[in-house]
């Protein structure tokens, strides 16, 4: 039986920490390193739902794409949702590992699952590294051009469901081919997008200002807004896959279906002039 060392050094091989950013927090969050792992659990969100399904299910390591604890703290009181948290989780013997930012520049990582889920052929990082190989981001192109309105569907269909939905933005009847994908946040990256000449970018959590002064240029890609957790869950999958081939199939690894995403309710409004 692999002990959680083990898994956590090919999990780190797969997201290397150097490639985390100097802001984010990734790694062992808690957990005895020298335990043995009979079944894990990956998931997008370190959250209440998580952690219990992982006490539920038996695993002894919760890995979660988003960081329990980013900011600094300067302790885990047993009555901050939080300090809350790694108490369930240490009395359960579970432990947490994190992936963020390391996992989201990897070769492959989060966009490479993203782009992977819509049937683009990876070409190369959106934002690349000096080795052109990790970054974050991915550019790739589907196999045939399609309809922008089609693509929107597309991209509807092979993500999990969430209140948010599915966002478009630009001419329904642009042909798209070339396409941007990063998971989670990324209007940071419109100018990039719009620099490399794709046909859309693909990414969660835009805003109004820039996404409209981004659609104001002309030529620029068409946007797809998704929701932030829809964005990463494909993600899990590929986690899950590194320890599998890791432990040689010594070690059950699930993927929570959960959906983690914060919002709950969509409400339909009739268009107004």
């Amino acid at each position: 039986m692999p002990v959680l060392a083990e898994v956590i050094s090919a999990l780190e091989r797969a997201y290397p920490p150097g490639l985390a950013e100097s802001w984010d927090a990734v790694g062992l969050v808690c957990g005895d390193p020298g335990a043995e792992i009979e079944r894990a659990l990956v998931c997008v969100d370190p959250v209440t739902e998580t952690v219990e399904e992982a006490i539920e299910r038996g695993a002894g390591l919760l890995v979660a794409h988003h960081p329990l604890l980013l900011r600094g703290v300067h302790g885990v009181p047993a009555d901050d949702p939080k300090g809350a948290l790694v108490h369930r989780l240490i009395r359960a013997g579970v432990a947490l590992y994190c992936a963020h930012t390391n996992a989201d520049a990897a070769d492959p990582g989060v966009s490479d699952a993203l782009a992977d889920a819509l049937g683009l052929r990876v070409t190369g990082p959106l934002a690349a590294h000096e080795n052109g190989r990790t970054g974050i981001g991915r550019i790739g192109t589907l196999a045939e051009p399609e309809p922008f309105a089609t693509f929107v569907r597309r991209v509807g269909a092979a993500l999990p469901a969430t209140a948010w939905g599915v966002r478009g933005a630009g001419d329904p009847e642009r042909p798209i081919r070339t396409v941007a994908v990063s998971g989670g946040a990324g209007d940071s990256y419109l100018g990039l997008a719009s620099k490399l000449g794709v046909d859309a970018y693909v990414t969660a959590d835009l805003r109004h200002h820039p996404a409209a002064e981004h659609l104001a240029v002309p030529g620029a890609p068409a946007l797809v807004d998704v929701a932030h957790w829809a964005s990463e869950w494909p993600w899990c999958a590929q986690a899950a896959d590194v320890i599998r081939e890791a432990a040689a199939g010594t070690v059950e690894t699930l993927v929570s279906g959960l959906r983690t995403d914060p919002w709950t309710a969509h409400g339909i409004q009739e268009a107004t002039r």
